[in-house]
């Protein structure tokens, strides 16, 4: 996996190398996006009581774990709004996808202790399909909060599996999954990776890169911010749970660290679960 790792700075841009490692891998990681000053802004928002936290809800896995998840579809203004925003997460997008791109939605994924449960192998394009994009150009950002491991459920990938372009998606256990029989013929193929990484660092992945995650039976937390990108020209065709176009406002890296709305939530639309129909809800 080295060989599509990068070592952010101030410097960092998408050259050849890393379109060809997200060409040919379906991704690429940038260790120490958020250095420890932005990841403190960071939790003083996901970790406070406020209207994100309080619009979480859980997803069982239809064993005995469950996650809990929120998720909004436009910025807003807070430090999490800022982070999105950025050059270092949109500007990065933008490059990739090779156009302007607009904020589809965040999720704040909560893995507690030994509660926190599995995800089932799924490509975001599955889900995204569904909504009335017609193209994959889309993306996410894994951005851990805290150290992601084998041993807290971290998330695993089959490296190159975007080739193969978007697979049939089912309801299992309560999440929209990919036809295991076409993902157990995929991983002959396609290196499985767990894809290990410290608080800050930053997986770029493709949206018909096949993931998964293992339950969190550890005594350690596995939070994770997760935005995603979708290409302005690939405006939806019809109405969802998820935003249309709407033009995204960068701001510079250094807004991370200005800000200073840890609380106001105006403007970001939090998602109630109950239009989305990818999943289906834990009582918990």
């Amino acid at each position: 996996m080295a060989s599509r790792v990068y070592k952010f700075s101030e410097d960092f841009d998408v050259n050849d190398d890393v379109k060809k490692d997200y060409e040919e891998g379906g991704y690429f990681i940038v260790k120490g996006l958020l250095n420890e000053e932005e990841l403190n802004q960071i939790k003083k928002v996901v970790e406070a009581e406020n209207d994100m936290t309080k619009s979480a809800y859980g997803v069982s896995d239809g064993e005995n774990g469950f996650s809990r998840l929120a998720l909004w579809s436009h910025p807003g203004d807070d430090v999490t709004g800022m982070l999105v925003r950025t050059e270092k997460m949109a500007g990065t997008c933008e490059k990739i996808l090779g156009g302007e791109v607009y904020h589809y939605h965040t999720k704040l994924m909560m893995k507690n202790p030994k509660t926190g449960g599995r995800h089932v192998w799924h490509q975001d394009y599955g889900y995204w399909y569904k909504n009335g994009n017609l193209f994959p150009d889309m993306m996410s950002v894994f951005l851990p909060i805290d150290n992601c491991k084998k041993e807290n459920g971290c998330l695993e990938i089959l490296e190159g599996s975007h080739k193969c372009g978007r697979i049939e998606h089912l309801m299992v256990a309560g999440q929209t999954g990919a036809d295991m029989e076409r993902v157990n013929e995929i991983k002959k193929v396609c290196p499985h990776k767990y894809v290990e990484l410290d608080a800050g660092d930053a997986l770029f992945f493709h949206c018909n890169l096949l993931h998964t995650s293992a339950p969190n039976l550890s005594d350690l937390r596995r939070w994770v911010f997760i935005p995603a990108y979708n290409r302005a020209s690939n405006n939806p065709v019809y109405e969802h749970h998820h935003p249309q176009y709407t033009k995204l406002h960068k701001v510079p890296n250094s807004a991370i660290k200005d800000c200073k709305n840890y609380s106001n939530m105006e403007g970001k639309i939090f998602l109630d679960p109950a239009t989305d129909k990818t999943v289906k809800l834990d009582a918990k």
